[in-house]
């Protein structure tokens, strides 16, 4: 068995957040992996974790020596074993984790019914709190094993119901419904803001409205997802229209973002051509990341590609936050250059502070969403991961606040609207090089 693969997929496995444990069936066709991750789930002192295999069938290469079915089996890794693993598979390469003192073994091949059948099932409770993952182990070389794996994990509550969400995960529900509320709440007072200003809306304000509407419609489903598996397991088709309304909503949302950077609508008709083609960019690239997140959301890391899939969701996430980052650099260069020969430093010195500080909410808004969250997700108790989810949303509500607030529909525009006396001091704000980006 290789050692190296064995460490860098340990070392992963700290990085993956706990899942909604649905009740899964899943297939697994001649898999050489020496591991294979099912799920990581946060037990409390109520845990059960339920495994039915069938149909399973191990192939030995033509030269490998008879698969010895106690070495292939399923086992259950708590946190703060993982190291420990780590260490004893550096100290000897050939190490089996299968022989480990530090895992929780449910079963081995050796237990499965005689063929034809060769299947097994039980259930197992986890009676010590912890998060564990539950892994298939291949411990025989040069063999490929295929098998139906029908996993059912979750916790007790205290009248005797399941929940098959972790136990940091379990308030979700609660809390995308209390957001998704203040979003429905958000909107009536943004539709009452443009019908009082109708002389002042523009496109622009439409398609805003039209962002907090699917924020609004993706949080009930996510709600209404995550009840359904906390309840029964399944998502009862929720996460269909969750998928759905998350990709309108982040094309949506990016795409606001963009125009507002090109100042479309509100400062000018039109887009200019290296404007479009950074809309060209983002959207294609939005379809790719939301194929990507329904993989990963779908799937699991028991699939071979789900950690490529991941790579190519941050990839693509990574370009679509810089790329609309370009029209809004774009717009206050433009801003700068046409304040010098148009005669109107106040309205330009107001246009780039707008412009300036959308930039920076822009950037807030990008790194505590990407990095700050994944930071807490990644730190965070097991019982607290729900936190960071309250983090991003909280963030997210914020940076609409903010940018609403900022382009909203009013007759007279504090950024725009400046005495005549005001012209020689933003002349010299103008000149000033520390507003630059």
């Amino acid at each position: 068995m290789s050692k190296i693969p064995l460490i860098l997929l340990l070392f992963l496995l700290s990085l993956i957040s706990s899942s909604t444990a649905e009740i899964k069936t899943l297939t697994i066709k001649s898999d050489s992996r020496p591991m294979i991750l099912f799920e990581k789930f946060g037990f409390t002192h109520t845990g059960q974790v339920a495994i039915s295999v069938s149909s399973v069938s191990v192939f030995a290469s033509l030269n490998a020596p008879n698969p010895d079915a106690s070495r292939l089996g399923f086992f259950l890794l708590s946190e703060e074993s993982l190291l420990q693993v780590l260490l004893e598979i550096q100290q000897n390469p050939h190490f089996c984790v299968l022989d480990s003192h530090y895992i929780q073994l449910l079963f081995t091949f050796s237990d499965l019914s005689p063929p034809p059948l060769s299947s097994f099932n039980r259930s197992y409770p986890v009676s010590s709190p912890n998060e564990y993952s539950l892994f298939f182990s291949n411990c025989a070389p040069e063999t490929r094993v295929s098998m139906n794996v029908r996993t059912e994990i979750y916790n007790l509550d205290r009248d005797g119901s399941k929940d098959y969400l972790s136990a940091g995960l379990t308030q979700l529900p609660s809390l995308y419904t209390f957001f998704s509320i203040l979003y429905i709440g958000f909107l009536a007072y943004w539709i009452y803001v443009c019908y009082t200003n109708k002389r002042s809306v523009h496109r622009i304000h439409l398609l805003m409205a039209g962002l907090l509407l699917f924020k609004a419609l993706n949080l009930i489903c996510a709600a209404e997802d995550k009840h359904f598996v906390k309840v029964t397991g399944t998502p009862h088709g929720w996460d269909v229209l969750f998928y759905i309304f998350q990709f309108i909503r982040v094309v949506l949302l990016f795409t606001v973002i963009v125009l507002i950077g090109t100042g479309w609508s509100f400062l000018k008709p039109f887009l200019q051509e290296r404007e479009k083609k950074v809309l060209m960019i983002v959207i294609p690239l939005q379809v790719l990341a939301n194929i990507a997140s329904v993989v990963i959301g779908e799937t699991g890391p028991f699939i071979k590609d789900w950690v490529t899939w991941n790579q190519v969701f941050l990839l693509v996430d990574i370009i679509c936050c810089c790329a609309i980052i370009f029209p809004i650099v774009w717009s206050i260069r433009s801003l700068r250059e046409t304040s010098k020969t148009d005669g109107k430093a106040a309205r330009n010195l107001a246009k780039l502070s707008l412009f300036r500080q959308f930039y920076i909410v822009v950037i807030g808004y990008l790194y505590f969403t990407r990095i700050v969250v994944f930071v807490l997700r990644t730190i965070a108790a097991y019982k607290y991961q729900w936190v960071s989810n309250a983090a991003e949303e909280t963030a997210s509500l914020a940076f609409y606040l903010v940018i609403f607030y900022m382009f909203r529909p009013v007759e007279k525009n504090e950024y725009f609207i400046l005495d005549e006396e005001d012209e020689e001091t933003a002349e010299l704000a103008l000149r000033d090089e520390e507003f630059e980006l």
